[in-house]
């Protein structure tokens, strides 16, 4: 069994920016959005040449709904939230980031980038973007850092998509639904209950700063991966009703039965 207590990153993004998509722009992907700059601007401040190029992909508008856990105004409704917040960013920051406001459904909708942050809300949207990053013809991603959240609760987690190209699969990071295969079974979906119609079912669906403490996990472990250059987790779950934090290490022990576990809830899908 390979030993790995850390993993560290094989990308120099010294020679040029690195390059960020996230796909979604509503609760957890508006607050990573908004969180970006100030990651560009501690890697500028470190010595770093060029900083981020960030992609926001999202082809869903503001409704009224949004404004209510939602950073988006009323006078926003029925603009698309990529737009919205890219605009945002753009006039505050001094940046030159790109909207793609449409949804992600191939290879095509997306820029090559170093890491693809999804957070979308079905596990249809997330079955594909499982498929895409795969894809042999283009590198979609490098790294693929997932969030999800249900009311009170939700975890982010890194991997490396596993590509036949790949010379270092023993030392790769899983990705979230080789441990989690449930979160791509699209006939879920179906039990899933439809988004909120109004603002107090979006609160009991989604409580306040559920999407906010994912997303700062989750720019914190981006950080120190270019910070250092090296992390010793890839991923956490949060519990706001207990308060509890726990890490997913990396550790090939950890990850071997993890996917025991996620061999058999594939039996169960089936």
């Amino acid at each position: 069994m390979l030993k790995l207590k850390e993993h560290i990153a094989n990308i120099s993004w010294r020679q040029r920016p690195a390059v960020i998509t996230v796909v979604g722009c509503g609760g957890t992907g508006a607050q990573i959005a908004m969180g970006l700059p100030y990651l560009h601007q501690a890697l500028l401040a470190t010595g770093h040449p060029f900083g981020l190029r960030v992609f926001l992909a999202d082809g869903d508008t503001v409704s009224e709904t949004n404004c209510v856990r939602q950073p988006f105004a009323r006078s926003e409704v029925g603009l698309y939230k990529a737009v919205v917040l890219i605009n945002r960013l753009n006039l505050f920051w001094g940046v030159a980031w790109e909207a793609l406001p449409q949804y992600v459904r191939c290879g095509r909708d997306l820029p090559e980038s170093d890491f693809l942050i999804s957070c979308v809300d079905t596990r249809a949207a997330r079955a594909d973007i499982a498929r895409i990053v795969r894809l042999k013809s283009r590198k979609i991603a490098r790294y693929w850092l997932d969030c999800g959240n249900l009311a009170d609760r939700g975890q982010f987690v890194l991997g490396q998509p596993l590509r036949r190209d790949r010379k270092d699969r023993a030392a790769r990071l899983p990705c979230v639904h080789e441990l989690f295969p449930s979160i791509v079974h699209r006939r879920a979906d179906k039990r899933d209950r439809l988004p909120a119609c109004s603002a107090a079912e979006s609160l009991e669906r989604q409580l306040p700063y559920v999407n906010s403490t994912i997303a700062n996990h989750a720019l914190a472990l981006l950080a120190r991966l270019f910070r250092f250059g090296r992390v010793g987790y890839h991923g956490g779950f949060v519990n706001l009703a207990t308060g509890q934090v726990s890490s997913l290490p990396v550790d090939p022990t950890v990850w071997t039965r993890m996917r025991r576990s996620a061999d058999k809830e594939r039996r169960r899908l089936r």
